[in-house]
């Protein structure tokens, strides 16, 4: 069976109908469905839409219909964390609402969902225990499937401690949503619950000298950088640092820490999201395929058609552009 790999959606309802078109799906018996094909979505369904509850349902169909598969983004574990109540503080969240200035900026965030559930608490509740259903990670015949980072390290060490291998349940909930106190202990190698999940979901991010601080798309002054895992010849801060290359070029030539270089490349493919692409869809490497082109901020939605024993290639790319 082949697979088409969906990015990241937030809550672009109008952009997922288009593709899914595009691809061939047709709705039949409540969910889209190819005859011969299977989706396959690498999550962030909400958040930067306003439709974000129709994204979340279309995706829950199909995937309750064996049409698609799923993967847990960011925001779906940032929603989690945003409607469940911290056992710590009785009256804030895992994801603080009130502890100023981080109430204010993760409302922000997630504002465009909050305006759809955030008085209706039934649907809330639901789509939030949905989303505690999403694996973190697929590993599949042929090809492998992650929001943000394949981190080998982190799954082998995690994956003893979740549902079934890949499933967050609600006990680890707080350990996988608490930053350490130390902020060093998120440059170092040995793994937590934290660290681990936040790899999955979220990438990895290495600090850089304070010299080159930047300011990020929410004009927050930023003293560490995205990491571009996929690079498995990167060695230094400016090789593997995710970012503009007028500003990355201007990163030092010094060596990246040992443990946020991941390594060689698996003999599988690995789709993933998360990093708000811009331009033509483009592998990352001979195994790598991101498929997150910024469609909640005016970019195409994009999909990559893979079918077993293919090699990888630009011209497999669907986009709604």
């Amino acid at each position: 069976m082949g697979y088409d790999i969906i990015g990241d959606i937030h809550g672009q309802y109008e952009k997922l109908e288009s593709l899914l078109t595009k691809l061939g799906y047709r709705q039949r018996q409540g969910a889209w469905r190819h005859p011969e094909r299977r989706a396959i979505f690498v999550g962030d369904f909400i958040d930067g839409g306003r439709l974000g509850v129709e994204t979340v349902q279309t995706v829950r169909a199909m995937v309750d219909a064996g049409s698609a598969l799923a993967v847990m983004g960011n925001h779906e574990l940032n929603a989690i964390a945003w409607h469940t109540p911290d056992p710590r503080d009785p009256d804030e969240y895992l994801r603080p609402r009130l502890r100023q200035p981080w109430g204010a900026k993760n409302r922000n965030q997630h504002k465009d969902f909050l305006v759809q559930v955030e008085h209706d608490h039934a649907l809330h509740a639901e789509l939030v225990d949905w989303f505690l259903t999403l694996p973190l990670w697929l590993d599949l015949e042929g090809l492998r499937v992650v929001h943000a980072c394949w981190h080998t390290p982190f799954i082998d060490w995690l994956g003893p401690q979740l549902r079934d291998g890949r499933f967050l349940t609600p006990e680890l909930l707080v350990d996988a949503t608490t930053e350490p106190q130390d902020p060093a202990d998120k440059d170092t190698a040995a793994p937590s619950i934290f660290k681990a999940v936040e790899a999955l979901t979220k990438g990895l991010e290495m600090p850089i000298p304070a010299s080159h601080h930047f300011r990020d798309k929410y004009d927050n002054l930023r003293d560490r950088v995205r990491v571009r895992w996929w690079d498995v010849s990167g060695i230094s801060l400016r090789d593997l640092a995710h970012l503009p290359d007028a500003k990355r070029l201007t990163l030092p030539d010094a060596s990246a820490p040992e443990h946020f270089r991941l390594g060689a490349a698996s003999h599988k493919p690995t789709f993933f999201g998360h990093y708000w692409m811009e331009g033509k869809p483009a592998l990352q490497s001979d195994t790598a395929v991101c498929v997150d082109y910024s469609a909640g901020r005016g970019g195409p939605l994009v999909a990559y058609r893979w079918d077993q024993g293919a090699p990888l290639a630009t011209a497999h790319f669907v986009s709604t552009i």
